[in-house]
């Protein structure tokens, strides 16, 4: 794929922020509880493929405006001026979520439903409010969340996913945090200092060995257990070998903290 650039494009379903190497992905569609139509799924894909591309962004971060995270699908697939490029042989969010290879946090301000839980469930991080909800109520429109059980049940107990989305009832931050589906739940008003602090210091670790790990830890996740102990082992010969780990051992031994970016 050729090289990506942000340079001339509008972004008109999201905003994108880089700063401190961290991308900032907003979903920008409040009057519309930024449900996900094709404009925004676009841009979320190309932000995603440009952070991918660029060395300097260590961790993505996507946030949302409004009072909703995300409500899900956009049945109504209205018309945007976006000029962002349709990548060709472009990925599912998911998928590209789970392919980029760097930590994900997503920062969520509120409720959570139907097809949004495809970018919660294949980050690596979320972070909730205490007043966010969660749903997936497909079952209550004569639908099933078909793509979503591919996260959902790779972070969730079985039969608690199971009953999440057969019943398609809500669940609030405490229940999501203890069935896996976040992290942690913070009051509304830290939320923003909360997600600043733990990407900041995802920021701050190796960002070599943070990617070769995350493909390691993806790659393994299809594999069977014997399968994949030969598989990373190979991963922690490669890793050895790596300039963060030589940079990370002589820090270590010469008691200062490492530079990642020689």
């Amino acid at each position: 794929m050729k090289s990506l650039s942000l340079e001339g494009l509008i972004f008109e379903a999201t905003k994108i922020d880089i700063k401190n190497n961290i991308m900032t992905i907003t979903l920008d569609r409040p009057e519309k509880k930024n449900a996900l139509n094709n404009a925004m799924m676009n841009e979320i894909n190309y932000a995603l493929a440009y952070a991918k591309q660029e060395k300097s962004i260590r961790v993505i971060c996507i946030a949302a405006e409004g009072d909703i995270f995300c409500a899900g699908a956009d049945l109504s697939q209205t018309v945007s001026e976006s000029n962002v490029p349709k990548l060709e042989n472009a990925d599912d969010i998911s998928i590209s979520l789970r392919h980029i290879y760097k930590p994900v946090v997503c920062k969520i301000q509120g409720s959570v439903l139907a097809g949004a839980l495809l970018i919660v469930t294949n980050a690596t991080h979320a972070i909730a409010s205490k007043e966010a909800s969660f749903s997936a109520p497909e079952i209550h429109r004569g639908l099933w969340p078909f793509m979503v059980m591919a996260g959902l049940f790779r972070v969730m107990p079985r039969r608690a996913g199971l009953d999440f989305i057969m019943r398609g009832k809500p669940i609030d931050s405490k229940k999501a945090q203890e069935w896996g589906l976040i992290n942690e739940y913070v009051n509304r008003d830290e939320l923003d200092k909360r997600v600043d602090e733990l990407t900041k210091e995802l920021a701050s670790l190796a960002p070599k060995t943070m990617q070769l790990g995350l493909k390691a830890y993806e790659k393994q996740d299809s594999k069977s257990f014997d399968e994949a102990l030969p598989y990373l082992k190979e991963q922690i010969s490669e890793c050895f070998k790596s300039e963060d780990a030589k940079e990370g051992i002589t820090a270590f031994l010469e008691k200062r903290k490492p530079n990642w970016d020689k």
